[in-house]
């Protein structure tokens, strides 16, 4: 469920129009809604209690600090991957005990910073890193938490490049090896173990890799604990999908994720920890744009857009699907016409949707990307020069800019020209 829904013949953002919040800001421009994320958020902390838990916003998948403050004042966790994530974290008013550091490439400045301003715990991805941050940690009289990630050899059944469980991917140590690479943590200066740490991938539409995983995290949890070792939290990523189409397949709900995790984890005593992004944030976000010019091809046609791949960025890179609807409601009768949806940019990749069935528009029309308020506008860049998507948040009946569009002074600004040129 989402609040975008159509009143009086418009698309309204809980209760504004989009097209008042277009005239205001211009095209193309992402629009989040305050209730849906709340909502989000919600449905997986009712799916965990009574456990101990806390679930952990992960913010690579929408990163703006107006969010993470929404998210964090009802009590949401932050998952960061860079120093940068971090610090928007605490910018937002979100403690360091609420703040876990993943990523599998943390450098020794991204730790210090960390350690420093306060850290829940690092998921550790390696054992180099292990080794690094025992000499940071040390070095500053500090000392780290620690979970260590473990891969436990799972098909998450998603897109190649969001899948991490398997034993090719890059991510965390093989299972087979947790218990001497646990053995050399304990053994280290400076770290101290709490917990286990596993995430399989990206957007799964089914439980039964969370299961054969967390069954895997459930017996090692014993092992280490047989070993000496405290393991008082499990962190078990995200990953949960979201439905990119209206159609009736949907992926499984948080309470049914959350019932998976009392099944096979419940019985351990140990805070959980997750870290879902997209479906906190996907359909809580849409990006608006305008029809720029209807383009009679041969053999087909387009509809031109003033977003391009620059704004949004997942079909041209995963090949997504990312439904498209009128800002004007179109009538129950209202004819159709294959289009290909496309942008401005000079790259052929720069295509949308391919013979998209769409309600007929014309220039000036606004169409709206529905499910874009995950790796929409985190991902976006100034390819061809464009100026950065801005981005909105409504609240009721009302919206404020959270991110301006920057001029093209701005950008041009950026760029410095040395002496002696």
């Amino acid at each position: 469920m989402d609040h975008f829904l159509y009143r009086n013949g418009s698309l309204h953002a809980e209760d504004v129009p989009l097209s008042e919040i277009a005239a205001s800001v211009g095209t193309p421009f992402y629009c989040y809604s305050s209730a849906t994320l709340t909502r989000h958020y919600r449905l997986f902390k009712d799916a965990l209690d009574p456990l101990p838990n806390m679930v952990c916003f992960a913010i690579k998948s929408l990163s703006n600090v107006a969010v993470l403050k929404l998210l964090g004042d009802l009590g949401a966790g932050m998952d960061v991957v860079s120093a940068g994530e971090y610090l928007r974290a605490r910018a937002a008013g979100v403690p360091g005990d609420r703040i876990v550091f993943s990523g599998v490439g943390k450098t020794r400045e991204e730790m210090r910073i960390a350690l420093e301003g306060g850290i829940r715990q690092f998921n550790i991805e390696s054992e180099p890193e292990m080794r690094a941050l025992s000499e940071v940690a040390t070095a500053l009289g500090a000392t780290a938490p620690i979970t260590i990630r473990v891969n436990p050899d799972v098909d998450a059944r998603t897109h190649e490049k969001i899948a991490t469980g398997k034993s090719e991917n890059k991510f965390g140590i093989p299972i087979a090896r947790a218990r001497e690479v646990y053995a050399e943590a304990a053994r280290l200066p400076g770290l101290r173990i709490v917990g286990i740490d596993v995430h399989i991938g990206s957007q799964l539409v089914e439980l039964e890799p969370f299961e054969q995983a967390y069954k895997k995290v459930a017996a090692l949890t014993e092992t280490l604990r047989a070993d000496g070792h405290t393991i008082s939290r499990l962190d078990l990523g995200g990953g949960l999908g979201i439905p990119y189409t209206r159609s009736n397949e949907a992926p499984p709900l948080p309470v049914e994720y959350g019932a998976l995790i009392k099944r096979t984890l419940g019985h351990l005593g140990c805070e959980i920890e997750i870290e879902p992004g997209r479906l906190i944030s996907g359909n809580s976000g849409v990006l608006v744009s305008k029809v720029i010019y209807v383009k009679n091809g041969e053999g087909r046609d387009f509809l031109i857009l003033d977003a391009a791949m620059n704004d949004l960025v997942r079909p041209a890179m995963y090949s997504a699907h990312h439904d498209i609807i009128a800002v004007t409601e179109p009538g129950p009768a209202a004819p159709t016409q294959a289009f290909d949806v496309v942008g401005p940019v000079c790259e052929t990749g720069d295509t949308f949707a391919k013979a998209r069935e769409l309600p007929l528009v014309v220039e000036g029309d606004l169409v709206a990307f529905r499910s874009a308020g995950a790796y929409g506008a985190v991902m976006a860049n100034e390819y061809n020069s464009r100026p950065l998507v801005p981005e909105v948040l409504v609240r009721d009946d009302h919206f404020a800019v959270i991110r301006p569009r920057p001029s093209y002074d701005d950008m041009i600004k950026r760029d410095i020209v040395p002496d002696w040129l």
